[in-house]
């Protein structure tokens, strides 16, 4: 919903990757409230990979920023492993686990390694990540036949993420829409949109509605 806030608006129907620290799916958006889920996170979401990493590195929390930071200083020179997922589905458990090991194993030979690696550590991270998610776009992508690719979420404001979109747009002819950064993480406004469009559809609800922490499916 945050592609509906502001012009220019993503012409459906267009994928949108919605990446945060709870969810990563693949949405097919056919109209503001007309959405289909193509495929979704197994297990851990994107932003959970980044701020458990962020832990590992002793970096403060939400670590997704942090790691941002110290990416744009460092390159991309530490491999880690691509889960094979099949469909649009995701899994992050795997790459989290490997980059848990990765560290233990190289500050067992070196107990500064961290210290004297984490712009290039960061980097690399974050860069395995994202490669995770716009391949598995890609194929989507393919699949479907659509040339509109949109990013939401607060893994959206990461630079990294929003320059490889870029590049992909470019390698495969797709129109790319990033939301602004405040519109990544602001709940307030994505729900405001939404409440518009559900207002012109006239679709309301009386008082006795409430919102529930808990609720049963």
């Amino acid at each position: 919903m945050a592609h509906f806030i502001e012009e220019p608006k993503p012409e459906p129907p267009f994928l949108c990757l919605t990446a945060s620290g709870g969810h990563t799916q693949i949405i097919l958006v056919e109209g503001p409230l007309q959405t289909k889920l193509l495929g979704q996170t197994r297990d851990d979401a994107a932003g959970e990979a980044f701020d458990k990493s962020a832990k590992l590195l002793g970096l403060p929390y939400p670590g997704g920023p942090h790691i941002d930071q110290w990416g744009q200083k460092g390159k991309d020179c530490f491999k880690f492993p691509e889960p094979k997922i099949p469909g649009y589905d995701f899994s992050f458990s795997g790459l989290k686990t490997a980059i848990m090991y990765f560290i233990r194993d190289e500050q067992a030979k070196n107990p500064e390694f961290i210290n004297e690696n984490k712009a290039d550590i960061c980097a690399s991270i974050q860069e395995q990540i994202v490669r995770i998610l716009l391949n598995k776009v890609k194929k989507a992508a393919k699949d479907y036949n659509i040339k509109i690719i949109a990013i939401a979420g607060g893994v959206s404001a990461n630079s990294c993420f929003r320059s490889r979109l870029e590049e992909y747009g470019n390698k495969y002819g797709w129109e790319c829409f990033k939301p602004k950064n405040e519109f990544c993480t602001d709940n307030a406004a994505m729900i405001g949109i939404t409440a518009y469009y559900k207002f012109l559809k006239e679709e309301f609800c009386d008082l006795s509605i409430c919102p529930s922490a808990r609720l049963k499916l």
